[in-house]
């Protein structure tokens, strides 16, 4: 009884983290989305000075930080107790066994997690420890991080793994969002559809509006 009120615990935590983890994703693409503004990547370098400025946007950094290992943890840990208790296949497999996502979550996530490691080095890691070129704006020196961001994806191997990446996101996030509500245990005949259709959507929005940005850089 113990193990399960254990395994049923860390899903719910699982399923806290992962939508403070989405919430963070659609805030991130907003920001993201005004490098694609025609007006010399300005809206982009004020809003990315902000971001790195504000000293409670610096704080959330860190929950934020908390949160992607906490949920990769609880994600191995649970992955783990689930193979532990089903050896065997189902004879008759149910739609939550047999969906390709969440027969797959753990290998999407790892997928993630490796290009995760890889964008912070391109980005995050460059921006706090390397040198980037300032701009003037409206009398003011920021750091030309748009400049950064359109010199990478001016590159086609880096766009390719970018979109390969931001794919994988998407799937990973078609199941993610649905099955956060049914960890928490928020199931009813009427809404639960509607979840799943919302699930997908966000998927797609997501995932979709990530991956229009290196298409449009490179592109243009």
């Amino acid at each position: 009884m113990a193990l399960k009120y254990s395994s049923v615990t860390k899903k719910v935590i699982m399923a806290l983290v992962g939508l403070f983890l989405i919430s963070f994703l659609i805030v991130h693409l907003s920001i993201n989305l005004l490098i694609l503004k025609n007006d010399g990547r300005e809206a982009f370098n004020v809003a990315a000075h902000f971001m790195v400025s504000n000293p409670v946007i610096q704080a959330m950094q860190w929950v934020l930080f908390g949160g992607f290992i906490l949920h990769i943890l609880l994600g191995i840990i649970l992955q783990i107790q689930n193979w532990m208790a089903r050896p065997t296949r189902y004879k008759i497999e149910g739609f939550s066994h047999t969906s390709f996502f969440s027969k797959f979550m753990i290998h999407t996530g790892a997928i993630i997690l490796a290009f995760l490691i890889l964008h912070l080095i391109h980005f995050f890691f460059k921006a706090k420890f390397g040198h980037i070129g300032e701009v003037m704006i409206n009398g003011k020196a920021y750091e030309d991080m748009g400049l950064l961001v359109i010199n990478k994806f001016k590159e086609l191997p880096i766009v390719i793994m970018y979109v390969f990446w931001l794919l994988f996101l998407g799937f990973h996030l078609d199941h993610a969002f649905h099955s956060a509500f049914q960890s928490l245990g928020l199931n009813h005949n009427k809404y639960t559809p509607a979840i799943f259709g919302i699930s997908r959507v966000l998927a797609i929005l997501i995932a979709g509006g990530f991956i229009i940005i290196p298409l449009v850089i490179y592109l243009s």
